[in-house]
């Protein structure tokens, strides 16, 4: 059996290298990142083509949001995944991924049924729930000591690709049918061929590279119990806010009587700054500290948004920047820090970390549309702000495992 395969079959037969490559392979770390692009960009073809597939299947707008979530609930299995990642060699699951959903997606036209579409989009989530769960930690690994910029520039990958896939699907489409939009999943073919490239030369081995080796699940989970609390508290008080303003903020501003012109050019603003925050925000806190980072931009965020609401106006334009840089500034250096914090079971606390991540998004879209109902949107839009306020102390709380590393 060739040394590969074997390692890839027996993970204590893992290279350990005698002294930790610190360094920062821009290569491996930026063509990653381009692929975890591709893939969300075919991800998000759904968004814009629900239109098109109540029309020719006579669904309902019910059974059309559901569809979104045959491809989202895969991501609860991310621990699991997450696990066997930190034990075997599972790379072929990123360098697979740009493919698998270029032809899945662009294949969409296909389906006849509305079953047909729910099981193509589950496989489509099945295989981001494998790249959201090992792409980050080969980023890291490839990171060395800047593991935060390797966050940020994972993180851009994912917003470009947000950004550009509705643009790209529906210029496809033009006024035709949607079959000639299966061109595109060349895209994904190319992005795969360059992972095998990249990913492959050079004189690092097959499998990710390990100084530790990984923890029994259970003793993994048990020791990350201190560490998560604060983490959901992290996550889930803010993520009103960040759902307030990526998904909520067109209706908020349409319903104060601007334009569905005004108001999408706003959330392009918004996301465009979300980028740059992005990018600066986990290289930020490689220098001043994980938690001073996320401290700060967790406590500017929602002043900013109480801000917001109290102008009108052009006076709004340079918050809405503000408030996309800070507020997506976040998730790199939460992500920076959830890896380093368990160096032992990287891939199994990200799963952890990305399952809870979707699980409490998907409650605070409900929550966040439920408040804005009842009380109003710029009522909704306040409570979000101030609860997020109140998560900042839960920074504190954050145990102190691994600290040379969190510094």
């Amino acid at each position: 059996m060739p040394p590969a395969a074997r390692t890839a079959l027996h993970p204590a037969a893992t290279p350990v290298p005698a002294v930790e490559d610190r360094r920062f392979q821009a290569g491996r770390v930026v063509v990653t990142a381009a692929a975890h692009a591709v893939h969300d960009m075919y991800t998000a073809f759904l968004a814009p083509l629900l239109p098109h597939f109540i029309a020719a299947l006579a669904l309902s707008k019910t059974q059309a949001g559901t569809l979104t979530v045959f491809m989202q609930f895969p991501s609860l299995l991310q621990p699991a995944i997450g696990h066997l990642a930190d034990r075997y060699a599972l790379r072929a699951l990123v360098i697979l991924a740009p493919a698998a959903a270029g032809i899945l997606m662009s294949l969409l036209g296909v389906a006849s049924s509305y079953v047909m579409l729910a099981f193509l989009l589950t496989l489509t989530g099945l295989i981001s729930a494998g790249l959201h769960s090992v792409g980050p930690v080969m980023v890291g690994r490839h990171s060395g000591a800047a593991l935060g910029r390797g966050m940020s520039l994972w993180m851009v990958g994912g917003e470009l690709g947000r950004t550009v896939g509705p643009l790209l699907i529906v210029s496809a489409i033009g006024e035709g049918s949607l079959l000639n939009a299966s061109w595109l999943m060349v895209f994904g073919l190319l992005a795969s061929g360059l992972l095998v490239f990249v990913l492959r030369r050079g004189p690092e081995p097959t499998v990710a590279v390990r100084l530790e080796q990984p923890l029994p699940v259970r003793t993994a989970l048990r020791s990350m119990g201190p560490f998560l609390l604060p983490l959901s508290l992290i996550l889930a008080l803010p993520m009103l806010l960040n759902v307030a303003l990526t998904t909520y903020l067109p209706t908020f501003l349409t319903e104060e009587g601007d334009s569905l012109q005004l108001a999408g050019a706003a959330l392009a603003i918004l996301q465009a700054a979300g980028v740059a925050g992005a990018l600066l925000g986990g290289s930020i806190s490689d220098r001043i500290g994980r938690r001073p980072s996320l401290a700060g931009a967790m406590l500017v965020a929602p002043l900013l948004l109480l801000v917001f609401l109290a102008v009108q106006g052009m006076a709004r334009l340079p918050l809405l920047i503000l408030m996309g840089f800070f507020t997506l500034a976040i998730t790199p250096v939460i992500m920076a820090l959830v890896q380093e914090s368990y160096p032992e079971n990287r891939a199994l606390a990200n799963g952890i970390y990305m399952a809870l991540s979707f699980t409490i998004r998907s409650g605070a879209v409900i929550v966040l549309g439920l408040l804005a109902d009842g009380l109003g949107m710029p009522t909704a839009f306040t409570i979000s702000a101030v609860l997020a306020l109140l998560s900042v102390p839960a920074v504190a709380l954050l145990p102190g495992r691994n600290s040379a590393r969190m510094r």
